[in-house]
């Protein structure tokens, strides 16, 4: 339970006042117990002086009493007192509380402390039990006589009068203390409430700022040090703000600086726990939830991936350098890199940065294939025209037949070393996107009818049948002459090439605002496993056969290339022995 500051200073000042109260009250009491006892010997004394007079007064000639029962009774009387006559053997002659008869049962008082004490003081006192009138009596005794001592005159005092006098002090006393105690509890109380109030105050500014709110400032009460920590207060409180609004700029700057990265980036804990991961690295592994303070394995279920976290932490390796498989979410290769943090020589975890080098390996390998294909394919047109040019300068020449025929084999692989040269330039003009498109609003049919046109020839010779079908109303498209002129030829010249029976088919419609051409082969058709692939550069479906026919493997790579950048779409649909179609869509005018 919570005790709030001023109850507590209220109870300690209470605390303080009791122990002060109770030491009074014992030290009062002792010192009016003794004051009242004082007082009280100090009036018998007076008594007895009078007393003393009295008796001495009442001497007969023999320095003896006539009447000592009389004298007794008449002193005790006037003093209210009890008033015993002794003589000087201790014999007790007269007492104002006894009969006459009683006084033959009396023992001597010779022996009493006060009787002793007179002897040789000549004033004595005590206090004890009185076994004649059973009670506690307090004794003062003086010797009284003229030229030499008669006797003793002793007064009694019950000790209960004392008893009285110090239960009405007592009384005086605990009620003065317990109205002390009142006001001192009252007056405590306000002081503490006054004293704790700017405490409470600022404690309460405290837990605002606890809580961001620096808007609070503490009132400076007094230049004491309740003011002085109000100042304090005040000045941790600007320099608080002041730091938090640094710290706030800079976790916005490096939190923008996280969260646009490109590369993955995973920060764990020396408990392998995860502590911050940005958004690349979220949307890579499909990581949907908030991955911070769990286990890294958790996280990203990748055994290689912890290996190397385990690496880094547990054999405190100082760089670990790897590139990783993965196949979930999706297939991908990663480069990661990843260092310990250390601070004051403890390692305090590991970061780790996630490259996706998957485009650049498929580039890589796409170069490799590329170069090899390019070396292949320039290779076998050049050896045939060294092969036939060398067989004619070693005499072939002589044999016009044979020399016509090899100047002609020299001539078709020329031709197919240019076609394969201005396919290549295209190829590289269109991927480092320097060939310029000049999108006007075309009308497609004659462009349609010139490339027929220049395959009229080829398809009479191979006894093929053209048909070639037009929806009414054909919009313009929006697309580069020249461009759409080269994907036309390329997809006619592989219909025709591949073709031996049947016929081409070609139909233009308006599919949702776009232009669709579709041309149609009864040729050998392409197996379902690789139609994904023939739009990538050298593919081929039947290698020796493509090349027999005269093709480079970069057409239909040339053509989705050129149909992407007028912003459409090319497919094909395709039946093994019974031919393709190719379906192209350009966005109209």
């Amino acid at each position: 339970m919570k005790i709030k500051l001023h109850w507590k200073l209220t109870f300690i000042f209470c605390c303080a006042v009791v122990l002060g109260l109770f030491i009074s009250y014992f030290y009062l009491s002792s010192r009016l117990t003794e004051s009242f006892e004082n007082d009280l010997k100090t009036s018998l004394k007076y008594r007895l002086s009078l007393g003393k007079n009295f008796l001495e007064s009442q001497l007969g000639p023999q320095n003896t009493l006539s009447d000592p029962m009389t004298l007794a009774n008449t002193i005790g009387q006037q003093q209210n007192l009890r008033t015993t006559i002794i003589a000087m053997d201790g014999t007790v002659l007269a007492d104002s509380y006894l009969k006459p008869y009683e006084l033959n049962h009396i023992e001597n008082h010779l022996h009493r402390p006060e009787i002793q004490q007179a002897l040789l003081n000549g004033l004595g006192s005590s206090k004890r039990y009185s076994k004649t009138i059973r009670r506690y009596l307090l004794y003062m005794a003086v010797i009284f006589g003229k030229d030499h001592p008669a006797g003793f005159l002793r007064y009694a005092v019950p000790i209960s009068y004392i008893d009285v006098l110090e239960e009405a002090q007592q009384k005086t006393i605990i009620g003065s203390l317990i109205l002390i105690f009142i006001l001192s509890l009252g007056f405590t109380y306000i002081i503490s409430l006054v004293v704790t109030r700017p405490l409470v105050a600022m404690a309460s500014i405290a837990k605002s700022m606890a809580k961001g709110d620096f808007s609070q400032k503490p009132y400076i009460y007094s230049n004491d040090e309740v003011g002085d920590m109000a100042r304090a207060l005040s000045y941790m409180s600007n320099q608080i703000q002041d730091k938090i609004d640094e710290i706030r700029k800079e976790t916005l700057k490096l939190n923008a600086v996280i969260s646009s990265m490109f590369e993955g980036l995973m920060v764990v804990d020396e408990k392998r726990r995860v502590i911050l991961m940005n958004l690349s690295l979220r949307k890579l592994f499909l990581v949907d939830f908030d991955p911070e303070q769990k286990a890294s394995i958790e996280v990203i279920r990748n055994p290689q991936i912890q290996d190397i976290v385990d690496r880094i932490i547990k054999n405190r390796q100082l760089l670990v350098s790897e590139e990783v498989d993965i196949s979930y979410p999706q297939s991908k290769i990663l480069r990661i890199n990843a260092v310990p943090i250390i601070r004051d020589n403890t390692l305090m975890g590991a970061v780790l940065v996630f490259h996706d080098i998957t485009q650049v390996r498929k580039l890589e390998r796409t170069r490799q294939d590329f170069m090899a294909n390019v070396s292949h394919e320039l290779r076998t047109p050049v050896t045939s025209i060294k092969g036939y040019s060398e067989t004619l300068l070693e005499g072939g020449l002589e044999d016009k037949d044979r020399a016509k025929e090899f100047i002609n084999i020299i001539h078709q692989n020329s031709s197919r070393l240019e076609s394969l040269i201005n396919d290549l330039l295209d190829l590289a003009a269109i991927e480092s996107n320097k060939m310029t498109i000049s999108l006007t609003p075309l009308d497609i049919k004659p462009i349609l009818k010139r490339c027929v046109g220049i395959f009229e020839k080829s398809i009479k010779d191979k006894g093929l049948s053209l048909s070639i079908h037009l929806s009414d109303n054909i919009p313009k498209i929006l697309a580069d002459e020249k461009r759409i002129t080269q994907v036309l030829l390329n997809l006619l010249d592989n219909a025709v090439k591949y073709t031996s029976t049947g016929g081409i088919i070609i139909e233009i419609s308006l599919k949702n605002d776009l232009v669709q051409i579709d041309i149609t082969d009864t040729g050998i058709g392409i197996p379902p496993n690789d139609t994904s692939k023939i739009f990538e550069r050298f593919y081929r479906v039947e290698k020796s056969r493509s090349r027999d026919l005269g093709g480079t493997g970069l057409g239909l790579s040339i053509v989705k290339h050129i149909v992407e950048s007028h912003h459409g779409d090319v497919w094909v649909i395709s039946k093994v022995g019974q031919g393709s179609t190719f379906s192209v869509t350009i966005p109209q005018a």
